[in-house]
């Protein structure tokens, strides 16, 4: 079986002045269609890099990423964008929602971008408000709602364009003990609904919610 997300040996440098600084040092990785897979690795890692390169956030300084079949890695933006509308969803720490704005409307912005008709986009974004078990705060405002409904807001604005791949980059890092094991509970819903999900944590404790683990130190793959 192909994997649904590749990287081949990805380097990723920045230059800070005189002195070039290689985050990602020759990372290779498989991800299956279904997988529910956690990136683990204290910060200054490199961990938070390979999110942003496998989910087209940035770009690599050289090494190959293949989405779908497809080599993404000399993209230029505007086609990174669209594909990353259309084939990629994040849930952040941060919620990341607007806040005057009604958790409707933030669950249809991604449609805006997508070739979803718009008479459609009030449907799909209640249906999956509903899946999260918002239904009943289609038109509250998102400053209006808990740190958890919140994430469940983010998670269905995720969720919307149907995407191959879920990031969540610390999902429960600003919430309560008791409210993040609900959002834990809803990736693990969502997993066992054959959603493909990449956790990227420094809480091993909370990584061990996924079926594999890889785990990542001084940009490099020390575990798989």
């Amino acid at each position: 079986m192909e994997p649904l997300l590749k990287g081949i040996d990805i380097v990723k440098e920045y230059d800070l002045g005189d002195v070039k600084i290689q985050a990602l040092k020759g990372v290779s990785l498989e991800v299956f269609k279904g997988e529910f897979l956690a990136i683990v690795g204290k910060s200054g890692s490199g961990k938070s890099t390979l999110m942003h390169i496998l989910g087209l956030l940035d770009t690599p300084t050289s090494g190959q990423l293949i989405l779908n079949g497809t080599d993404v890695s000399k993209h230029k933006e505007k086609e990174l964008a669209r594909i990353r509308n259309s084939e990629i969803g994040f849930v952040f720490q941060s919620f990341n929602l607007l806040p005057r704005t009604t958790t409707l409307d933030n669950v249809i912005l991604p449609l805006k971008y997508s070739k979803v008709p718009k008479n459609e986009w009030k449907a799909k974004a209640t249906d999956m408000l509903k899946l999260v078990d918002l239904g009943d705060r289609l038109h509250n405002k998102s400053n209006e709602l808990s740190g958890g409904q919140k994430q469940r807001v983010a998670i269905a604005r995720a969720l919307v364009n149907e995407p191959s791949i879920i990031f969540a980059d610390e999902p429960t890092g600003n919430l309560d003990s008791r409210t993040g094991q609900e959002i834990i509970d809803l990736f693990l819903q969502l997993h066992e609904q054959g959603k493909t999900i990449i956790l990227v944590t420094h809480d091993s404790d909370l990584a061990k919610i996924a079926k594999r683990q890889v785990v990542i130190k001084d940009g490099l793959i020390v575990e798989a």
